[in-house]
């Protein structure tokens, strides 16, 4: 399934539950339990309309099309004509809202880069040590053990597990490149602030709803303990051949 298709797959259905009502959606009171549920999932599935940024009238024109189709009313645009268009329209508002957030983030980082002395290396990641640490520095196929912290550009928490109290563990080349590189730096019981474009996180998809397309991610990065991830299982040995 294309990507826009699947985009509208879920956010329609977020609109359905709202658009076909005659009120303004703000003005909707919730009122049991119900409500209050269905509320939580088009919020949820609405957090993908971001990716758009669609202003009030385009949002109208969308919660329109949404009632008229569950309706079974007639449209009134020629579908066959402007089914072609959603795809080019898609793609060119995810590319804006990206190139936007791209330009912002390299504006970011060269002033993390300048104000903060932070070092910037070649594919584009900005790091400042905050701690130096003394033991191992990971490989890139090494497990490590980290707390992290991570925010948007404009400070919007995303991912913390500080903040949940937990710390975690996993090989370091699953991740988002930007960690991959930017981990191979540290030592054990060392802390260090990253500062991630787009190009080594996420790209220009995002991780909607939190995580816009394009978008520069900051994390502050602890890091307890470095071991060799799993070795792959030896192969069996080759039986003797009988004489």
């Amino acid at each position: 399934m294309k990507l826009w298709t699947k985009f509208l797959s879920v956010s329609l259905l977020a609109l359905v539950l709202v658009g076909c009502n005659k009120n303004d959606p703000s003005s909707v009171k919730l009122e049991n339990e119900d409500e209050k549920t269905f509320y939580a999932m088009g919020f949820m599935l609405g957090g993908n309309l971001q990716r758009l940024s669609l202003n009030d009238k385009e949002l109208a024109a969308l919660y329109k099309g949404v009632a008229a189709a569950s309706k079974n009313d007639k449209a009134e645009v020629d579908m066959a004509v402007y089914q072609n268009r959603i795809q080019e329209v898609f793609k060119a508002r995810m590319d804006k809202v990206a190139q936007t957030e791209k330009d912002s983030g390299k504006a970011f980082i060269e002033k993390f880069v300048k104000d903060e002395g932070a070092t910037k290396t070649e594919s584009g990641l900005a790091y400042k040590v905050i701690k130096e640490g003394t033991g191992k520095t990971p490989m890139a196929e090494d497990v490590v053990e980290v707390h992290y912290h991570g925010t948007l550009a404009d400070g919007t928490v995303f991912d913390s597990s500080v903040e949940r109290g937990k710390t975690i563990s996993f090989p370091l080349n699953r991740v988002i490149r930007g960690w991959t590189e930017g981990l191979q730096t540290m030592k054990e019981g060392g802390k260090t602030k990253f500062v991630i474009p787009a190009d080594l996180a996420y790209g220009d998809a995002g991780a909607p709803p939190k995580i816009p397309g394009g978008a520069t991610l900051v994390f502050e990065v602890e890091l307890f303990k470095v071991s060799k991830g799993e070795a792959p299982a030896a192969a069996p040995a080759p039986k003797a051949k009988k004489k």
